[in-house]
């Protein structure tokens, strides 16, 4: 299974974008086969070079995870990038999480610190990492993956001394092995300029940086992530949501033309690729890529 780092490179010789997907584990079995059996495949269509699974706050659907990942190898040869937090872990935990993924193949980490259950602040486990960056470092000790680590083009929203801060720190865990950077959900771009070009110009990042995007299903749906992950919304965003609540399907229509508008605007600056928050559906996704003209199967 290819590493994530060498796609990254080996588009950027080729001139074209990378297309990746984010899914969630499922809660039921149904559900896990409706994934992998009919949204994944219908994906497929957009050609993407690999997808991501989350990982649950406070690492509980760890063995759910890793299952999904390793299926979507095994079943439709796509490389699948295993997310990993520090949350309720110890260093001896997470090496043997890292042991059971290199065993079924998986090469590709997003090391991440994590939410904690049930909200609330973050609290170092006995024996484990306090920051990302030092999962960043533990799992580059190994060898035999590729990591990925997170920013926020807005500042993290635990991060009281604000963005540029938050973006040092990002620059610290390039600095300690990841290899590239997906970014957490933003709609006004250009917070992802002034965040792409700072880490660039003022702090000498290197690796592929990647925006992360969202199309929105409903409006409850996105103001509900847009509070928990602390991404704000612009003016004309809102007053549409506002205009269109309470017509899921007007909303989501809504969500495929902002999107398109935004991802486009993202390529022409150049960037090395989408990556999508499915939310483990795929009309939305597979819309905006033919709306683009990117190349579908």
């Amino acid at each position: 299974m290819q590493f994530i780092r060498d796609i990254y490179a080996a588009a950027r010789l080729a001139g074209r974008p990378v297309l990746s997907l984010e899914f969630f584990p499922t809660k039921t079995e149904e559900g896990e086969r409706t994934l992998l059996e009919k949204t994944l495949p219908t994906l497929l269509e957009i050609k993407p070079a690999f997808c991501s699974v989350t990982y649950g706050a406070g690492g509980g659907t760890r063995d759910k995870t890793l299952g999904i990942v390793d299926g979507i190898q095994r079943h439709h040869n796509l490389p699948a990038m295993m997310h990993l937090t520090c949350v309720n872990s110890t260093r001896d935990e997470l090496g043997s999480v890292l042991d059971e993924a290199n065993a079924r193949g998986v090469k590709n980490i997003l090391a991440l610190r994590g939410d904690p259950p049930n909200g609330g602040d973050f609290v170092k486990t006995e024996g484990g990492f306090e920051y990302s960056r030092e999962l960043v470092a533990f799992i580059r000790e190994r060898n035999g993956f590729s990591i990925g680590t997170a920013g926020f083009p807005e500042g993290h929203i635990a991060q009281q001394a604000g963005k540029l801060v938050d973006w040092k720190y990002l620059a610290e865990k390039i600095e300690a092995g990841a290899d590239f950077i997906i970014t957490q959900l933003f709609f006004d771009n250009a917070d992802f300029y002034e965040f792409h070009d700072h880490l660039v110009g003022k702090l000498g990042v290197t690796v592929p940086i990647i925006p992360g995007i969202m199309p929105i299903l409903s409006a409850g749906q996105t103001k509900r992530f847009v509070a928990m992950c602390g991404a704000k919304l612009p003016p004309q965003f809102v007053r549409r949501l506002d205009e269109l609540d309470g017509d899921d399907a007007a909303v989501a229509a809504y969500g495929i033309e902002y999107a398109t508008e935004q991802c486009a605007s993202l390529l022409e600056y150049g960037v090395p690729g989408l990556h999508f928050y499915t939310l483990n559906k795929s009309h939305s996704t597979l819309q905006i890529a033919r709306n683009l003209g990117l190349p579908t199967a």
